[in-house]
């Protein structure tokens, strides 16, 4: 009996000494300040979970014991489980709060079909696993599971400065990044342009749009070669520009000779860059500027030549030569060269094409554009028709306005062709009415034709008429016996005078 009674106060005296240990391991009140600053919030949370813990085990050792009641035991496991909701939560905040995707490099090429892409790299560079290491055991299972060195779904998409998407596909997802292994995801730009807006949004809602310069493939190790008008139509004897976007792929080389190949020798060709003077053969890339803006100009004989057909297209191509490879191209700078050629010289360049248009030039040659006539009688001009320009004329025609009454005619009406040079005499000849007054006439001549179904106008010519009094036969021989008599009459006298 008195075994049992000692039993019993043994067994209430340590029961009495359980309740504030069981106490002592319930969370601390949470504080206020741990949302400003949630890594001591971490430490708070991960003492609370460790005491918690270790106070359940030792209540569960207890309970296996018989030592203390169920309801005990579920006391110290409910603290333990809201301990460790409380760490977890903590351990997201803070994981939540530190992630970081950031931009390893971003890099424009070309592909074989002249499409420009970029390569963008991602890194999840979050600072949670360096910071958590004094916390947090890197093999605690709680910090495991929620995998602290993985960013899950990521969305990249490229964008210009107004904000609009200027990449295929519009968007791109990566379902997880991990810390130390990043990712690359390549897009088609659909306006080429050297900076981007890089749009990412990650983990739980975070964003970030870093506007970013392109890096260039250093790896083509050539210059790209683009122009928007690579195609003309260019009139003999005039001139032509096209305009040549550089853009330097390569980390070894900087400057290119420019060179034009397959253009007919008959043809003057020269290079300049776009806000210079001057010509220039060769051109310079600088670290902070690998894209340039050159022209070429060419000039078109006067005259179609053996090697410049009227209408046939010239198709040549513009190079840009590292220095190694100059000497490959001027042993054949007079050879014609095929596409296969050029690009198993592994150069940039660019395939142009121009279009040798002619146009007739009609020119009217009056050696006279006054005349005298009088009322009734024919007045009569001549002058030239001539083709100074580079293409046949056709169905050239004339009309001329004259007076009221007046009557015309031009021989030939309608000249059926003039090839280049050529030239043809035309009459005008011109009747006035018979009741005509004396004064100045005008006639004016408008001459149209045809050059490659195009119309070609001359200038206007005015031919001025002058329409004299007819002479009385009467009084012609009056004025003429007047005068004979005047001079008969001082001879006379003066003789007279003479003798006296």
């Amino acid at each position: 009996m008195m075994n049992r009674v000692l039993y019993l106060l043994l067994f209430a005296l340590g029961f009495g000494l359980l309740v504030p240990a069981t106490a002592s391991a319930q969370s601390p009140f949470p504080n206020a300040r741990d949302d400003s600053y949630p890594l001591l919030g971490l430490k708070r949370a991960k003492s609370s979970y460790e005491r918690a813990l270790s106070e359940m085990n030792r209540q569960e050792e207890l309970y296996n014991r018989q030592l203390i009641s169920r309801e005990d035991y579920e006391a110290a496991r409910n603290t333990f489980l809201d301990a460790e909701v409380n760490y977890q939560q903590s351990l997201l905040v803070l994981l939540f709060e530190q992630q970081f995707v950031s931009i390893k490099e971003a890099v424009k090429s070309q592909d074989e079909t002249g499409k420009k892409r970029v390569r963008v790299t991602l890194a999840n560079t979050t600072s949670a696993t360096a910071e958590f290491a004094q916390i947090v055991e890197m093999e605690d299972e709680i910090f495991r599971s929620l995998q602290p060195d993985v960013i899950h779904n990521v969305y990249v998409s490229l964008s210009n400065d107004d904000g609009a998407i200027i990449s295929t596909p519009y968007e791109i997802k990566l379902s997880e990044l991990r810390s130390g292994n990043p990712e690359t995801v390549e897009f088609e730009l659909l306006q080429d342009l050297d900076e981007v807006t890089v749009n990412i949004i990650y983990g739980n809602g975070a964003s970030r749009s870093p506007k970013v310069f392109l890096q260039k493939d250093a790896s083509a190790n050539k210059v790209l070669i683009q122009s928007e008008r690579f195609s003309q139509e260019i009139e003999l004897g005039s001139s032509a520009t096209f305009g040549l976007g550089l853009e330097l792929f390569s980390g070894t080389d900087d400057t290119y000779k420019l060179e034009v190949v397959n253009l007919p020798k008959s043809v003057a060709r020269f290079f300049s860059e776009v806000g210079q003077s001057g010509r220039i053969s060769q051109i310079k890339f600088t670290k902070s500027n690998n894209t340039r803006d050159a022209t070429l100009q060419i000039s078109l004989p006067d005259r179609p030549t053996d090697d410049v057909a009227m209408d046939e297209p010239v198709d040549f191509f513009v190079m840009a030569v590292p220095r190694d490879k100059i000497g490959l191209v001027n042993e054949r700078i007079n050879e014609t060269w095929s596409e296969e050629e050029i690009k198993a010289l592994d150069v940039g360049y660019v395939r142009l094409e121009m279009v040798p248009r002619g146009v007739g030039e009609l020119v009217i040659k009056a050696p006279q554009l006054f005349n005298t006539g009088k009322a009734g009688e024919v007045v009569e001009f001549s002058f030239r028709v001539v083709n100074e320009g580079s293409r046949r004329l056709d169905n050239i025609e004339f009309e001329v306005d004259v007076p009221f009454q007046w009557q015309k005619e031009i021989d030939p009406v309608i000249i059926p062709s003039l090839d280049i040079r050529e030239e043809a005499t035309i009459r005008l000849i011109l009747t006035p009415p018979a009741d005509i007054s004396v004064g100045k006439y005008e006639a004016r001549m408008r001459s149209t034709a045809l050059s490659d179904n195009q119309p070609v106008n001359a200038e206007d010519k005015t031919f001025t008429i002058q329409i004299e009094a007819e002479a009385s036969i009467v009084g012609t021989s009056l004025i003429l016996f007047l005068i004979l008599g005047l001079v008969g009459g001082l001879v006379y006298f003066g003789i007279k005078l003479s003798k006296k």
